[in-house]
């Protein structure tokens, strides 16, 4: 069985290296097709054309598409991502800034969306029918319909204006100095320097974004896992393990609980990749310097390096998350052949 997982997790990471390569296809294409002048936006317009016809050719810009895109590959296997002409520095100096933002936010919004998005799924599958199970269903049909940006901005008026709460903006309060930058996640730097003062500063900011972000996958998770833990409670296993006296918690958590989680977990592994895409949102409410909000100011100053990194860096967390996702759902319930699903 060993044999065939890895088997198939090898074959996986192949094809997910043939996807990220047609997805840098795309990405680089499309970006060419915008109507914009490269070297002119990143000298400015005040440039000559002598340095901006020089800088094109230090650029390929007038070499054919293809070995344009030979040599964007070339550089961005090596780390070299091309020239921000709104930070005007290069992109990969920007990733290494902002990314870790986005993800700390993101791995917290994970977080709550594992635990609360469990607990009211298995809550309202035990109680079902009671105020357990319509306030699960209340929650559910809120995060569902409702952007992420919208609760963003309520719980900021209610939490932070109103009830002075929870911080307004930024990772850390005005006089909270950052810890050396080692990983760029505020929490893990904090504990490495022992500033646990700044740790907890940091948590508190990632509060109100972060829950803003779980509460569609909250609502989503919440009635994925409702519905298989309903399912799994009629199943004749569960019938004999309660008939043969077997304690209710015990029932719950090690006969429902873990086959319960299968469907889930697919779901979870996505919503984090989407997260960082609904963070674009979220990160202005909250004017959090994060890789989403360096994507949209990217995007309105027609930085196509900034451009192409950004999408480059979502459409590998799909498929990384894709893949682990897989390799969880083995480990959740052996049965399953992987080798077969591919």
């Amino acid at each position: 069985m060993l044999l065939h997982n890895a088997k198939f997790i090898l074959k996986r990471i192949v094809h997910s290296v043939f996807v990220l390569l047609g997805l840098s296809m795309l990405v680089f294409f499309i970006a060419r097709m915008v109507p914009t002048d490269i070297a002119r936006s990143a000298l400015g317009q005040q440039a000559s054309e002598e340095a901006v016809e020089k800088l094109r050719d230090d650029m390929r810009l007038n070499d054919s598409m293809p070995v344009q895109y030979f040599y964007w590959l070339k550089g961005a296997v090596r780390g070299d991502l091309g020239f921000s002409v709104t930070t005007k520095r290069p992109v990969i100096v920007d990733l290494k800034e902002f990314l870790p933002a986005t993800l700390e936010l993101g791995l917290f919004s994970l977080l709550f969306s594992l635990v609360l998005g469990q607990l009211l799924g298995v809550l309202a599958a035990r109680y079902q029918n009671t105020l357990v199970d319509h306030f699960s269903r209340l929650v559910a049909y809120s995060g569902t319909v409702t952007p992420s940006f919208i609760f963003g901005i309520m719980f900021m008026l209610l939490f932070s204006y109103w009830l002075h709460i929870f911080p307004t903006i930024g990772r850390l309060s005005p006089g909270v100095t950052p810890p050396g930058t080692i990983t760029g996640f505020y929490i893990i730097d904090g504990l490495i320097a022992g500033q646990f003062h700044v740790v907890g500063n940091a948590i508190w900011h990632l509060i109100l974004p972060a829950f803003s972000l779980a509460l569609s996958a909250i609502a989503q998770e919440s009635r994925i896992t409702r519905a298989s833990v309903v399912d799994n409670l009629r199943k004749s296993y569960v019938r004999t393990a309660r008939a043969n006296g077997i304690p209710e918690s015990k029932v719950m958590f090690k006969y429902v609980l873990k086959p319960s989680l299968i469907p889930t977990v697919a779901v979870m592994g996505m919503d984090f990749a989407c997260v960082l895409t609904n963070a674009f949102l979220v990160e202005l409410v909250f004017f959090w310097p994060g890789f989403s909000r360096y994507g949209v100011t990217a995007m309105q100053d027609g930085d196509v390096f900034a451009i192409s990194a950004v999408v480059l860096v979502l459409g590998t967390m799909f498929i990384v998350m894709n893949l682990l996702v897989d390799i969880v759902t083995s480990i959740l319930d052996p049965r399953i052949n992987l080798a077969e699903r591919s």
